[in-house]
């Protein structure tokens, strides 16, 4: 058995999530020893898309015309377009529409989450839809020494500040709105926000917000996945304020960096994470402010252990064995 992971459009994802997820099933299907390529001109058994580009599209035709297999996997929906980019909200249910139409091209359909697969569902998509979890290295995300210091002196953040940490595109969906709202309301913290996106595409709120001088929030952009584990492992809170997803690779990260995190209270989070045991959860920016202080000033427990568990439950390895699992069945 060999898989095809089209990889065409990699350049163009590689800075987001499914960036990453196309990144995790090559890491996970070496770990379990799947054969796989990306080069469409190797022959291969069956193809995994992860791309909703008009080539995508033509590439799972063109594999069906071969006699080949596709697993489509649904990264997206149209309910964690919203709120993303200028525009996004008047486009969802077009995008919502081109959605249906990449996803009907797999023989079968993967999304990360249960939550996930309850929307897809409403879709009509008439596709077997199976959950494989991105999964997470636990042999990278976590601490090796010194990353306090080291994250502290490369964004020369005050050292008598305990300081938070965000991670993803700077847009309303991803609560990039609320993060700066608490960096202006808690002055006393350091407030980081890695992630980048093209201003044209920024909304008009978040570009405003951006403008304002908040002298405390540093937003350096996207970095490597080195400089990422170094500031989950040296900040003093993760906070993952998104008002939708489809699973949150970066919470998985950070939760394997054993960070403690504070989220959003929103459905997605309320299969694996419960408020006060592996997470803390709030749901309005009143909320998070005095979250933020009673965590960061040890009023409350640290959940880091409870958390992690999460993420080990989640492996790399196990993400490998699951989509074998499937590439088998379908290949049967």
């Amino acid at each position: 058995m060999k898989i095809l992971l089209y990889a065409r459009d990699y350049e163009t994802v590689k800075q987001s999530g499914v960036g990453k997820a196309i990144d995790h099933q090559k890491k996970a299907l070496s770990r379990v020893g799947c054969d796989f390529t990306t080069d469409e001109t190797e022959d291969f058994d069956l193809v995994h898309i992860n791309t909703v580009f008009p080539a995508s599209v033509r590439f799972a035709r063109k594999a069906h015309r071969m006699g080949k297999k596709v697993v489509y996997h649904a990264h997206s929906t149209k309910e964690d377009f919203k709120n993303s980019f200028i525009f996004s909200n008047q486009l969802a249910p077009l995008f919502k529409r081109w959605l249906i139409h990449c996803y009907k091209r797999g023989d079968v359909v993967l999304t990360p989450t249960t939550y996930s697969r309850g929307i897809l569902s409403t879709y009509g998509l008439d596709r077997p839809i199976k959950v494989v979890s991105n999964g997470i290295d636990l042999s990278f995300w976590r601490a090796r020494g010194g990353e306090r210091s080291a994250f502290y002196k490369r964004y020369q953040l005050d050292p008598s500040k305990k300081s938070i940490l965000s991670v993803g595109l700077p847009i309303k969906r991803k609560g990039m709105d609320d993060f700066i709202t608490l960096a202006q309301r808690l002055p006393q913290y350091e407030f980081v926000w890695f992630g980048k996106l093209d201003r044209a595409l920024m909304s008009p709120e978040i570009k405003r917000m951006l403008e304002e001088k908040t002298p405390n929030l540093h937003c350096p952009g996207y970095i490597s996945s080195e400089l990422l584990r170094e500031a989950y492992c040296g900040a003093d809170l993760f906070t993952f304020l998104t008002r939708e997803e489809t699973e949150g690779i970066v919470l998985l990260e950070a939760l394997a960096c054993r960070s403690p995190i504070l989220v959003r209270d929103i459905p997605i989070f309320e299969e694996d994470y419960q408020a006060g045991v592996q997470v803390y959860k709030g749901r309005s920016v009143d909320d998070f402010e005095e979250k933020i202080k009673a965590i960061l000033e040890g009023r409350v427990p640290s959940l880091i252990q409870a958390g992690y568990q999460v993420a080990a439950s989640k492996s790399i390895e196990e993400t490998g064995r699951k989509l074998v699992q499937i590439y088998e069945a379908l290949l049967k």
